[in-house]
Parts: C-alpha cells; sequence; structure tokens
C-alpha cells in the first residue's frame, strides 16, 4: 500500500477476482482480475515476498521449448506496486529463441471496499478498447488500463490483450500495465514524498529482531499516511488496511505520540488536522474531537473513541512540546488543547470521574487513565506557556487518584487487582482486562521526568506481578482478557487477542516503572511474533498460549499493516533507552532498561529538539548519546 493506492493479492500473484483481490484507488478496486498466461499456460509461482511497503514481487516459470527435458526455461517475473503499476519481465534461459505469446485476461466491478467485504460487489463490467488498453464505466465512475509496449491485439469482449514476443537465448522482454480511475494521475502517496515527517531511523544491535522491525514500522508508517484535502502540507496516518483507510481521531493520536522519537512533524500536523473537526459552541460538547463508537466486548458497552481523542489532544501537544515542537507552533495548538481541559473539566461537573460514554455511562478504568493524564500533562503545558488553569487540574488529578485507588480496586486472596471499569449503580466489573496497562502510562512532564499515576506503589507492583503471570501473557505479548476470565475468547478483538499497542505501552510503563524482568518477558514474545509475521506486525492476532515450534495465529479481522502496531514497535525499541526530552529546557534525560533484554542495541537517525539524535545501550544496561543536537545537555 501507498494509501490512497492498495493492491492485494496471494502469494500466486495472480489477481484472479475472487475476495478482495485487486488494485485499489481511495477504497475503490480500479482492477480485480489480472491473470497473465505466456505460451497458453499460466506460469507456475515459485516465491512472492514484500520488497517495501507499496510493491511486492511475485516469480514464476514455465516450460517453454518442446523436449527441454523437466527443467523450466522461461522465469516470469512480476513487479507489482500500490499505485497501480504492473511490470510484467519474460528471462528466456532456453538454447535456441524463442516466440512467446503472452495474454493478460483484465476485469474490474469498479466496487466498493465495503461492499466486496460483505458479498455485495456485482458481477464485472463489460470492458471496451480504449488508447493502447481497456477501459470499464459504470455509475460509480470509470476506470482504464494502458500498456506498454502497445499490445499487438485487445479483444474487450474477453477483456483480453496480447502481445507476442521474441527472446534470443538469455533475453528479456517487459511490458507495463498502468491502472487509474479516469482523469486521476498516478499515486501521489504522502508518505513516499520527499518531505515525509518521519525521520529514517535505523536499529542495530544483538538481537536480529530489531533492525527489520523498526524499518518496517517506519516503511509502514510512511504508507499509511494520508494528506488533508482541504490543508494538503498536513498529514495524518490511516488507522490500518485493508478495513480502515481513513482517519481514526484516537488512533491517530495514538500512533503520532509513539512515533515522537522519529520527530514531531507528524504530531503537529495530525494535531492541526483533528483541532479542525473541534466542536464549538455552547453545548455541552463543546471542546470535544468527535469520534466513532468502539465495540468493549460483553462485559461493557461500546465506548466513545472521540472521548479518548479529546483526553489524547492536550497529552499530544505537551509531549510534543518536550521533544521539540517548535513554540509558534504549539502556541498554535494550545487554544484547541484548552477547549479539550474544558470540557473534561465541564464533562466530570462536580464529581470526581469520568463516564464514558457520555452522559450516564460506566466509569471505565482506562478512561480515568486517561482524564488523569490529560489534566496531569495538560496543566503542566498551561504552566509552561504562561496560561492560567493548572492548578486547578492539578487539584482534580489529586482527587482522582486519591478516589481511584480506594474505589477501583478489587480485593482478592491474590493480592487483588484493579477493576476494568465501575457500573452507574457503584457496582464493579472485577475482570483482569489488558485496558488496565493505562494506569502504567503517566507520560512525561517537565525534567524529563515521569508523571504520578493513578495507582500507589504497591498497587503498581501488584499490577506489574499480574501483568506479567501466564493468565496475561500469552509468550506473543498480553492478552486482552486473562485466560481464566470468564468470557476468554483468544481470538476475541477486546476479550483474549493480543493488541499490539497495549503490549507496547505494557512495556513501556512497566520498564520505567522499574519491572523489568516483565516488561522483557513481553517485548521478547511480541519480537518473535513480529518474527512470525515477517515484521509486519499486524493489530492484533490470537491469544493462543506459545509453545516450542508454536507460532502466533493470525486474527481474520485485524488491519496489517496497522498505525499503532506499525507506531508501538518504535516505542519498543526506543523504551529500551528510557529517551525523556525537555527540549525546552536544552536536556534529555536517559533511564535505559538496565537488565538490557535484547542486548546491546544501538538507535540512529530519531529526532530531538529538532536535530538528529543517536543513542546506544550497553549490554550491561549502561546508555551514551552518540549524537545530538548542539546545546543539548544530558540531564541528571
Amino acid at each position: 500500500m501507498a494509501l490512497p493506492g492498495l493492491a492485494i493479492s496471494t502469494d500466486q500473484g495472480q489477481l484472479t477476482g475472487q475476495g478482495l483481490e485487486g488494485f485499489y484507488r481511495a477504497g475503490r478496486r480500479v482492477l480485480s482480475r489480472c491473470q497473465v498466461r505466456v505460451a497458453g499456460r499460466e506460469p507456475v509461482a515459485v516465491q512472492a515476498w514484500t520488497t517495501a511497503a507499496d510493491r511486492a514481487r511475485f516469480v514464476g516459470t514455465l516450460h517453454a521449448s518442446p523436449g527441454s527435458g523437466p527443467d523450466p526455461d522461461v522465469v516470469v517475473e512480476r513487479t507489482r506496486h500500490a499505485d497501480g503499476t504492473e511490470r510484467i519481465t519474460l528471462r528466456s534461459a532456453a538454447p535456441r529463441p524463442l516466440r512467446l505469446p503472452v495474454e493478460v485476461a483484465l476485469g474490474t466491478d469498479l466496487a466498493d471496499l465495503g461492499a466486496i467485504a460483505s458479498g455485495r460487489a456485482g458481477p464485472e463490467l463489460a470492458a471496451s478498447v480504449h488508447d493502447s488498453g481497456l477501459r470499464w464505466s459504470c455509475a460509480a465512475g470509470s476506470a482504464s488500463v494502458t500498456a506498454n509496449p502497445p499490445p499487438a491485439d485487445a479483444l474487450a469482449s474477453a477483456g483480453l490483450l496480447r502481445w507476442e514476443f521474441d527472446l534470443p537465448p538469455g533475453g528479456t522482454a517487459s511490458l507495463e500495465l498502468r491502472v487509474r480511475p479516469d482523469g486521476a494521475g498516478p499515486v501521489r502517496a504522502a508518505g513516499r514524498a520527499s518531505t515525509s515527517p518521519l525521520a529514517p531511523a535505523r536499529a542495530t544491535g544483538d538481537h536480529p529482531g530489531v533492525q527489520p522491525l523498526l524499518s518496517t514500522s517506519i516503511d509502514d508508517l510512511q504508507a499509511l499516511l494520508l494528506r488533508d484535502p482541504a490543508h494538503p502540507t498536513d498529514t495524518h496516518l490511516a488507522a490500518g488496511v485493508p478495513w480502515r483507510c481513513g482517519l481514526a481521531p484516537a488512533e491517530a493520536l495514538v500512533a503520532a505520540r509513539m512515533a515522537l522519537p522519529l520527530g514531531t512533524r507528524l504530531a503537529a500536523a495530525t494535531l492541526r488536522t483533528l483541532a479542525r473537526t473541534q466542536l464549538r459552541g455552547p453545548a455541552a460538547q463543546s471542546g470535544m474531537i468527535p469520534g466513532p463508537r468502539r465495540d468493549a466486548g460483553p462485559h461493557l458497552p461500546p465506548g466513545c473513541t472521540g472521548t479518548e481523542a479529546t483526553l489524547l489532544f492536550p497529552v499530544l501537544l505537551a509531549e510534543a512540546h518536550r521533544w521539540g515542537l517548535p513554540q509558534e507552533e504549539a502556541e498554535e495548538l494550545l487554544p484547541t488543547a484548552e477547549l479539550c481541559l474544558s470540557w473534561l473539566r465541564t464533562a466530570v461537573g462536580e464529581g470526581t470521574y469520568l463516564c464514558d460514554p457520555q452522559p450516564g455511562g460506566p466509569l471505565r478504568c482506562e478512561t480515568q487513565a486517561h482524564a488523569h493524564r490529560a489534566a496531569v500533562l495538560g496543566a503542566d503545558l498551561l504552566d509552561a506557556f504562561g496560561r492560567p488553569g493548572g492548578a486547578g487540574l492539578r487539584q482534580w488529578a489529586r482527587e482522582l487518584r486519591t478516589a481511584f485507588r480506594a474505589d477501583f480496586w478489587v480485593e482478592d486472596r491474590g493480592g487483588g487487582r484493579p477493576a476494568a471499569a465501575r457500573a452507574p449503580d457503584g457496582r464493579l466489573v472485577p475482570q483482569l482486562a489488558a485496558t488496565t496497562v493505562h494506569l502504567l502510562d503517566t507520560g512525561l512532564v517537565g525534567g524529563g521526568e515521569q508523571a504520578p499515576g493513578l495507582l500507589d506503589r504497591v498497587q503498581t507492583e501488584q499490577l506489574a506481578r499480574l501483568l506479567g503471570s501466564p493468565a496475561m501473557d500469552s509468550g506473543w505479548g498480553l492478552r486482552g482478557l486473562g485466560a481464566k476470565e470468564a468470557g476468554y475468547n483468544p481470538f476475541g478483538h477486546r476479550t483474549g487477542s493480543v493488541r499490539v499497542h497495549e503490549t507496547a505501552v505494557a512495556v513501556a510503563g512497566l520498564a520505567a516503572a522499574g519491572y523489568e524482568r516483565e516488561a522483557g518477558s513481553l517485548l521478547r514474545g511480541l519480537l518473535a511474533a513480529a518474527d512470525s509475521f515477517g515484521h509486519r506486525l499486524p493489530e492484533m492476532y490470537a491469544g493462543e498460549q506459545r509453545t516450542d515450534g508454536s507460532a502466533p495465529l493470525p486474527h481474520p479481522a485485524a488491519c496489517r499493516p496497522s498505525a499503532t502496531a506499525a507506531a508501538a514497535g518504535v516505542l519498543l525499541l526506543t523504551a529500551l533507552a528510557g529517551i525523556r526530552p525537555d527540549a525546552p529546557a536544552g536536556t534529555v534525560t536517559l533511564r535505559p532498561v538496565r537488565s538490557a533484554p535484547l542486548g546491546e542495541i544501538g538507535l540512529t537517525g530519531l529526532r530531538v529538539a529538532g536535530a538528529p539524535f543517536s543513542v546506544r545501550v550497553s549490554r550491561l544496561g549502561l546508555a551514551m548519546v552518540e549524537e545530538a543536537a548542539d546545546g543539548l545537555q544530558l540531564g541528571a
């Protein structure tokens, strides 16, 4: 993918029109079938691999010479690009010249991705000969395929283009197909521009998985970038491919926050894009950033991603400011953050907790964590810019901490646990869920210090023990629900599957709190899963227990790649170095994971204070800055 372009196929290389196969542009399938035959036969597929996020290569072979024995003598190589281009190359190994007829069968339904996924796509459309290829049209639009060199023959009724190539011994011949919606030019992928907002960071180290994980994560993030049509200089991340190729506010903010070590430009553009969607006026929802409902599993009603996005906005702005967001850009976005914080205080009212969804919903554990972090970091942000309101936010955060530690703790013989939620009638929802990891994600304030959390020291230690237990740690990452809880389902997207984002938050939070054994176990499990998925982690996968020789089971509804999963790769590796910047103060503090769970690791090409930043953590857990902005001092 290189959004808005996308191509889906099996490892056989042929696009047969079955299922989701095809080339897509902005969510519409512009070509569903592209089947190649050489000398009247389909090549035998021998290998397929993704060479980058936006292209794949397929290799097949065939026998073209009579009496040549068992060995194939023609290699057919197809290079497919997400921008709607496919190059087909024939390579001859025959000892004599070959004349090879080539046919490409094309077709499309011009169907919407949602209709295709739900089985409502219509039949293939009739084609007409157009220019040097074929064209299709319907009420939804039109598309065409052009070929270079032009075909020797085009048969519209069968959707066929034909060529005849003469290959000398060892010779090659190529043709290129380009599919476009009528009137559209080549795909202009935001992440492939020379001005990509993401720094090209690299990782090295003892563990063989760190370099490909970071490289693939950045490549996928670049391919998921979209431009705001009304403000093309602003980019944001799509939620994931293939199901969610548009803007999802909460996921875009989460991913931009985890990607802050790659620079603040993506964060700034995402914040500007979402600031334009903020609700204004006298209504109770004034200041909120709207977002859709999200299913929360069988134990809770759907939650509101708008609540999460509204609370994330000031958090991302505050942390981007610490990472080096220019003062003038932060000041431009500050009024939107202030409205988000005003919405929070209004939604809480005279009470202590924030309901979700508003009004009258349950009190969710993770919502209180998001609200507390927004208040603490928001107060720090307001103070930094000399704005009023910080003292009130801190006072409310202190009251929330005191109440939460008593009201959300479920006592049991094992030492207790934080409740997943509190029902409107006061009843606790006691299931042990991965959403509790957000209690460990407190954020950074001035001086690179961790902000206070909702749990006290004893409760934090108990939560760390629970997250590291076999009930939660599947060996591939953190389960969404404990394996012993009622309703556990290893494929449940909120009731047992491993969600990569939550596992990464757990690793970073546990490491920052000093629980390195539990953090290291989850980290190694996630890296093992990444290796099984070719280092392109999906949004989620089954929470089946890891055993010798096993592999994580893919989830059929997961996006892969996913913005939060790709950005999680950045968070996982940078958390090992414990980078805590305070660019306004001209300092950066390092709190590396002393146990060095992956051995030595080096990170180059990160961005702190607008300049390249490189750090290395030794096998002894000692960190050393190798490159930094002029004047940036290492904090204590």
